[in-house]
C-alpha cells in the first residue's frame, strides 16, 4: 500500500481512538463515491410549494440496479487494496448437548483443503476475543459444550473462489464435519437480566403517584436462586425497593381476591421466534496490512462508530498491532439485524489470518438463518382487572419472559422495553410489570424491528377485545374509556411528551365504514361465499421512539454560490433517512440540501468526548464530567429505535437554524436596509419570527423576496455564519446550553456547537478550530438528570389498524380482504417515505401474525437447514396489497415535530388480525402465528 498519504480520492479522517488513527469513508461520502468513479446519488428534486421530494436521493440507483451494498464490493473495487480476493466460511455446531471435539475435513479431497484454518486455539494464542459486549468463545474451544445452536467453531480461508465454492458445497449440510464427544446437559445460565416496574397512581391520573419508577426507582432482584429472581422483603415504609415490592404484593392480593365489581381476566400469551429476513445477508470484506499495521473493513452496519470502537477494543488486546483503522460502512438494510451484530468481528479475525490478502465473508441464506439475530420469542402472563360498570382498567400485572438465545446482545433492554410498552394506549392506575431476559441454547436474538413492543402490545390488544366481549362493550368504546390522555402518566410514572393523540385515532376508527358496517358485511359476505367466515378486527397502539441516550452530529453549510451540503452521523439503512434529512434543511434554508453525506464520523471540527454509561452513571459523575466543555454523555447513536425522524432531524434542524439566524437572516436585513433612511425595512416592523420562504425566496413582513443564492453570497461577503456543526443529546429531554455566536448569546437545545464564518470572519479562531470552523464554548449547560432514565419512555406516536378478513372453514387459511390504518406522526417530513414505512411495516406485522415462525431449538435454524423455502415471508397476495389504505392525522400546527413511526406501524395489524379471526370464527387465539392448522383444530 505504501504511505498512508492518500491520493486525490482520499479518505475521511475521524480522528483517533485509543491511540489508533481512524479513517471512515461511508458510501455516499465524497471519498467513497470517488472510489467507484461514479455518483450513485442524485440531488433531491422537490416541489417548493408542497415541500415534497419527487424521488429519493438513492431512488434512481435503486430502480436501475446501481445502488451499491457492502455485499457487492470485492478487493478489486478498492483502491490501494491487493487485487486478489480471498474467501472465508464459518463452521458451526448443530447440537448443544455434547462436547465439541474438533472438525473433520477429510471430505475435502482433490486439492480442496483450506489455505488456512482458524480455531479457538489460534484466537487464544493471539489474544483475539470478541469485544466485551459480545461475550465469550468467539470460536468454541474443543472439549466444551456449545452454549447455543449454531455456535461458531472454525473459520476456513481460501485464496481462490473456485476452490472455496466447491469446498463450501461439500461441507454444507454434511454430518461429521463438526465432531462431537460425550453427551452432556444443555448449558444453563442465569437470565441475562431481570427488571420490575411498579406504579401506584394518585387519586386521579393527574395527582402525584404513591410509588413509581420515575418518582422512586425501578426494582432489581435481590439475588437469583435456581435461575429465578428473588425480590427483597416488602415493607411499606422501608427502602425504595422494599416499598416497591410492598405495593406489588398489594396489587397481586387484589387480583387474587378482587372486589365483586371487578372482572379479572388472566391469560397467557406466546409469540414466536422470527427471522429478521434481511435480504442482504450478513457479510464483511476485511484486509489486514501488516506492513503498515492497517486494518481495512468494508461492512454493512447501522452503527459505524460502534463497529470502529469495538474493532479497536478487539485488536488492541491482540498480538496484531493496528495503528490505522479504515472503516467503510456501506448502504444496507437493517431493521435491527445489523445493529450490534457480530459478523464484522468475524470478518476482522479472517483478515488477521488472511496472509496479507483481503478476506471476504459472505453468508448465503442458509448461513444467514443459522446465525443472524432473531426477534425474541416472548412468553407472557397478563392479569388485568376492569370495573364491570365503568369498563375502566383498575390494575394490571404482567410477567414477560423473552428468550434471548445464546448471547446476551440487547436482550435485557428488549425485555425491559417490551414490559414498559405493554400498557400501549391505556392509562392504568396500578401496575406491576416483571421483565426477564432468559439465556437459552437458541440462536441469538437482538435488536429486531419492534424491539419487544410488537410482542407485548399485540397481546394487550388481544386482551382488550377479550374483555370487551365479556363486558358486552364495543371494543373501540372500551378503548375510549381507558385511553391515555395528555398529561396522564405511563406505567413508569412519566408524563408523555406533548399531546397524546391516540384518542383522535380511536374516534376516527370508530366512524370508519369497516367498523360501523361490520355486522352487515359479515352477513352479506358469508351469504355470498359459502364455506367462508368473515371478520373485522381492530387494534390501536402507541410506541415510544428513542433509547434514552440519543446523540447525533450534523453539519449544514452553504457556499457563496448557494449550494447546500449536509453531513450527518446517522446511517442510511434503506429507510430513506438521507432523503428525509436533506428535506429537513428546507424548513430554515428554503430548499433541501443538494449534497448529503450520511454515516459520517469525521467531526474534528467539533471535537466531542464521552465517557461513562449514560444510563447508569450517577448524577454526581455527570456533573463532574460535564465541567469539560467538550464532554457529552453519548457520542453518536446508530440508526435504530426509530430515531431518524425526530432525533436525527433535530440535529439537522438546529444546525440549519443556526445558519439561518446568524447567517441568512442578518444578510437579508442588510439587503433590506440598504439605501437612504434604512431602505425598505425602516417603514415596517421586521421580526425574525415572521420570516417565510416562498418558492425559494425569503420574505418577512411584506419585504421584497430574496433568492437563497443572493443571501448566500451576501452572508459570505459580510463574514456571517455560513456553516454550523452541532452535537445533540437527549435523555427523554434535550440538553441545552448558551452559546455566544459573533457576540450574540443564543440558548439552544445543543451541547456542542462550532460555526464557520464567511469572508474575513473565516479567519476567526477559538480554542479549537478546523476547516475554518470555530468551536464555541458552551455556557449555562443543562443536561437532563440521570433520573429521567427511570421514565424509560416519553416520546410516543400512535396508529390504529382495521382489518377485514375471511377464513376458509375447510383449509383454515386466512385471506386479508382489506385493511385501513390511521396514524399520527406530527408533521411529515416526506409523506411518501411515511407511506413506504407503513406498507413495509404492515407486511412485517401480517407475517408475524399469520406466517413467520422459527422453532427455537434442535429443529430450528440453528441446525443450518432453514431457508425461505420453508420460511414464509408474506407475499403481495398475503397483504391485500391493492386494497390497503392509510391516512395520517393532520398535525396540530405547522410547528409539530415529526415523530418516529418506523416500528409502531407494524404492531396493531397483529392484534387486529387475531381480533378479526375471533369475530369470524368465535375463538380467541393467544399464541402466534395463527396458522391454518390452528384454525382447523378449532373448527373441527
Amino acid at each position: 500500500m505504501g504511505k498512508l498519504g492518500l491520493s486525490r480520492r482520499g479518505f475521511l479522517k475521524a480522528g483517533a481512538l485509543a491511540g489508533v488513527s481512524v479513517f471512515i469513508a461511508p458510501l455516499g461520502s465524497r471519498a467513497f463515491a470517488a472510489l467507484f468513479e461514479e455518483k450513485i446519488l442524485t440531488p433531491v428534486q422537490w416541489d417548493a410549494a408542497s415541500g415534497n421530494a419527487k424521488f429519493r436521493i438513492d431512488g434512481v440507483a435503486k430502480v436501475t440496479g446501481a445502488k451499491v451494498f457492502a455485499r457487492d464490493i470485492r478487493a478489486k473495487d478498492m483502491p490501494h487494496w491487493p487485487q486478489e480476493q480471498s474467501h472465508a466460511l464459518v463452521l458451526r455446531t448443530t447440537l448443544a448437548d455434547r462436547t465439541y471435539a474438533g472438525i473433520d475435513l477429510s471430505s475435502l479431497d482433490g486439492g480442496l483443503a483450506p489455505d488456512r484454518v482458524v480455531t479457538a486455539d489460534d484466537l487464544a494464542r493471539d489474544k483475539l476475543a470478541f469485544p466485551a459486549f459480545y461475550g465469550d468463545d468467539m470460536l468454541l474451544p474443543a472439549g466444551k459444550t456449545p452454549a447455543y445452536l449454531g455456535q461458531a467453531v472454525a473459520i476456513l480461508i481460501y485464496h481462490d473462489f473456485a476452490r472455496f465454492r466447491l469446498a463450501k458445497d461439500k461441507l454444507q449440510f454434511r454430518e461429521g464435519v463438526v465432531r462431537y464427544g460425550e453427551r452432556t446437559a444443555f448449558v444453563e445460565r442465569d437470565p441475562w437480566a431481570t427488571f420490575r416496574f411498579v406504579r401506584v397512581g394518585g387519586k386521579t391520573p393527574y395527582d402525584d403517584d404513591t410509588f413509581s419508577s420515575m418518582k422512586d426507582s425501578p426494582l432489581f432482584p435481590h439475588m437469583m436462586k435456581k435461575r429465578e429472581p428473588v425480590w427483597t422483603d416488602a415493607h411499606e415504609h422501608g427502602k425504595l425497593d422494599e416499598q416497591g415490592v410492598f405495593h406489588a404484593q398489594a396489587i397481586a392480593e387484589e387480583l387474587d381476591h378482587p372486589p365483586a365489581e371487578w372482572l379479572v381476566v388472566d391469560r397467557a400469551y406466546k409469540t414466536q421466534s422470527v427471522d429478521t429476513a434481511a435480504l442482504e445477508p450478513d457479510n464483511a470484506n476485511c484486509w489486514y496490512d501488516a506492513a503498515t499495521q492497517s486494518l481495512h473493513m468494508v461492512i454493512p452496519t447501522q452503527g459505524p462508530h460502534e463497529v470502529a470502537q469495538s474493532a479497536l477494543e478487539m485488536a488492541g488486546k491482540s498480538r496484531f498491532p493496528v495503528k490505522n483503522l479504515f472503516l467503510h460502512p456501506c448502504y444496507t438494510v437493517g431493521y435491527g439485524s445489523k445493529d450490534h451484530y457480530n459478523v464484522p468481528f468475524y470478518g476482522l479475525v479472517a483478515a488477521m489470518y488472511g496472509d496479507g490478502r483481503p478476506v471476504r465473508l459472505a453468508f448465503n441464506c442458509f448461513e444467514q438463518f443459522q446465525s443472524s439475530l432473531k426477534r425474541h420469542a416472548f412468553d407472557m402472563r397478563y392479569r388485568m382487572a376492569v370495573d364491570k360498570k365503568t369498563g375502566q382498567i383498575q390494575s394490571f400485572k404482567g410477567d414477560f419472559s423473552a428468550n434471548g438465545g445464546g448471547r446476551c446482545n440487547f436482550s435485557p433492554s428488549v425485555a425491559m422495553v417490551g414490559a414498559t410498552a405493554a400498557q400501549s394506549i391505556y392509562y392504568i392506575p396500578k401496575s406491576d410489570l416483571i421483565a426477564v431476559a432468559n439465556a437459552s441454547r437458541a440462536v441469538d436474538a437482538g435488536s429486531a424491528r419492534g424491539y419487544g413492543t410488537l410482542q407485548s402490545m399485540a397481546a394487550t390488544e388481544m386482551m382488550i377485545d377479550d374483555i370487551a366481549a365479556q363486558l358486552d362493550i364495543d371494543p373501540i368504546d372500551l378503548r375510549l374509556r381507558n385511553v391515555m390522555r395528555s398529561g396522564m402518566k405511563n406505567t413508569q410514572g412519566a408524563i408523555p411528551a406533548g399531546a397524546v393523540r391516540a384518542e383522535d385515532v380511536l374516534r376516527k376508527a370508530k366512524t370508519h365504514p369497516l367498523w360501523t358496517e361490520r355486522a352487515k358485511r359479515k352477513v352479506e359476505y358469508e351469504a355470498a361465499h359459502p364455506g367462508m367466515r368473515y371478520g373485522v378486527g381492530f387494534a390501536c397502539t402507541q410506541k415510544d421512539f428513542g433509547t434514552g441516550a440519543e446523540s447525533a452530529f450534523a453539519k449544514v453549510e452553504f457556499t457563496a454560490d448557494g449550494r447546500i451540503a449536509l453531513s450527518h452521523s446517522g446511517a442510511e439503512i434503506g429507510t430513506g433517512s438521507s432523503t428525509a434529512q436533506a428535506l429537513v434543511v428546507a424548513k430554515w434554508l428554503g430548499k433541501p440540501a443538494s449534497e448529503v453525506h450520511m454515516a459520517v464520523t469525521d467531526w474534528i471540527d467539533l471535537p466531542v468526548v464521552t465517557s461513562g454509561d449514560p444510563y447508569i452513571m450517577s448524577q454526581a459523575e455527570q456533573e463532574r464530567l460535564s465541567a469539560n466543555p467538550r464532554w457529552s454523555p453519548a457520542y453518536m447513536s446508530p440508526a435504530s429505535a426509530t430515531n431518524s425522524a425526530y432525533y436525527f432531524s433535530h440535529a439537522t434542524r438546529e444546525a440549519a437554524r443556526v445558519v439561518f439566524r446568524h447567517g441568512l437572516w442578518p444578510a437579508a436585513m442588510a439587503i433590506w436596509s440598504q439605501g437612504i433612511g434604512g431602505g425598505q425595512a425602516t417603514s415596517f416592523i421586521v421580526r425574525i419570527e415572521d420570516a417565510r420562504w416562498v418558492d425559494g425566496k425569503l420574505s418577512a413582513d411584506g419585504l421584497e423576496p430574496i433568492a437563497f443564492e443572493v443571501l448566500a453570497k451576501k452572508a459570505h461577503d459580510l463574514g456571517l455564519v455560513t456553516g454550523a456543526v452541532v452535537h445533540t443529546f437527549n435523555r427523554w429531554q434535550w440538553s441545552e446550553a448558551q452559546f455566544d455566536i459573533a457576540g450574540t448569546p443564543d440558548r439552544l437545545p445543543l451541547d456542542g456547537l462550532s460555526v464557520r464564518f464567511g469572508g474575513e470572519g473565516a479567519q476567526e479562531t477559538g480554542k479549537a478550530a478546523a476547516k475554518g470552523y470555530t468551536v464555541l464554548d458552551r455556557k449555562k449547560l443543562m443536561i437532563p438528570p440521570v433520573q429521567r432514565n427511570n421514565a424509560m419512555v416519553t416520546y410516543y406516536s400512535a396508529i390504529g389498524t382495521l382489518v377485514e378478513l375471511a377464513v376458509n372453514e375447510a383449509s383454515g387459511k386466512v385471506e386479508l380482504l382489506s385493511h385501513h390504518s390511521i396514524m399520527e406522526c406530527g408533521n411529515q417530513i416526506s409523506p411518501q417515505l411515511v407511506s413506504g414505512q407503513l406498507q413495509g411495516g404492515l407486511a412485517m406485522g401480517i407475517g408475524h401474525a399469520l406466517h413467520e415462525y422459527l422453532p427455537l431449538y434442535e429443529d430450528g435454524p440453528g441446525n443450518g437447514t432453514w431457508n425461505f423455502n420453508r420460511y414464509h415471508l408474506p407475499l403481495a397476495s398475503d397483504v391485500a396489497v391493492w386494497k390497503q389504505t392509510g391516512e395520517v392525522l393532520p398535525p396540530l400546527s405547522e410547528t409539530d415535530p415529526p415523530k418516529g413511526i418506523a416500528e409502531v406501524v407494524m404492531i396493531p395489524v397483529v392484534g387486529a388480525i387475531v381480533n378479526a379471526i375471533a369475530h369470524a370464527i368465535g375463538h380467541r387465539f393467544t399464541a402466534l402465528p395463527v396458522t391454518p392448522k390452528n384454525i382447523q383444530e378449532v373448527l373441527a
